[in-house]
């Protein structure tokens, strides 16, 4: 994907071995925490940093978070994560990471940006507010880190927005069948 509009940085990891499960493969808290991590180098570049948090006393709170896992990530893979502003409002963003695994074989640092090829291995969408934390609720971003959040927004990818399929409630079993 081509940036028509500022884009931030890949986010890079190395998948570790106290990050594996039982199953073989990379254990779901982790994807979280690489998120997690992802969403901290948004709010760096963004403003939202330490130093804004210590003099301001106001950070981002998630509220809401839908997460996709599309594909296993074994032990050593080296990852990227994309992140995406996909909205910006007086007291809360609405943003996207897509993780990927990438190859670092040729050159062995990791890229700055994705092969248009790319599919990521997992998805998450999340929703934040801009919180008082003395106040204990949200207030209104500062104007220069809004109109920052506006500047990075981009269209959201086909798969935002949606929600988790239903499943039919089993019918309860039988008592006893007399």
């Amino acid at each position: 994907m081509d940036c028509v509009v500022d884009c931030l940085p890949l986010v890079h990891h190395t998948v570790r071995p106290e990050w594996i499960d039982y199953n073989g493969h990379m254990s779901e808290a982790f994807y979280v925490l690489v998120f997690g991590y992802a969403t901290d180098a948004m709010m760096i570049e963004t403003g939202l940093h330490a130093g804004y948090r210590e003099t301001t006393g106001c950070s981002l709170y998630t509220v809401e978070a839908h997460l996709r896992y599309l594909d296993d990530v074994p032990e050593g893979a080296r990852l990227a994560v994309r992140t995406r502003v996909l909205g910006v409002a007086a007291k809360k963003v609405r943003f996207a990471h897509e993780l990927f695994v990438v190859d670092t074989a040729v050159s062995g640092e990791a890229p700055m940006t994705l092969p248009t090829e790319a599919e990521p291995v997992a998805t998450t969408e999340l929703l934040a507010l801009h919180v008082d934390q003395a106040a204990g609720r949200a207030t209104g971003f500062p104007e220069i880190i809004r109109e920052r959040l506006a500047s990075l927004t981009e269209d959201a990818p086909s798969w935002a927005g949606r929600s988790i399929a239903e499943v039919p409630a089993a019918a309860p079993a039988a008592a006893d069948a007399r």
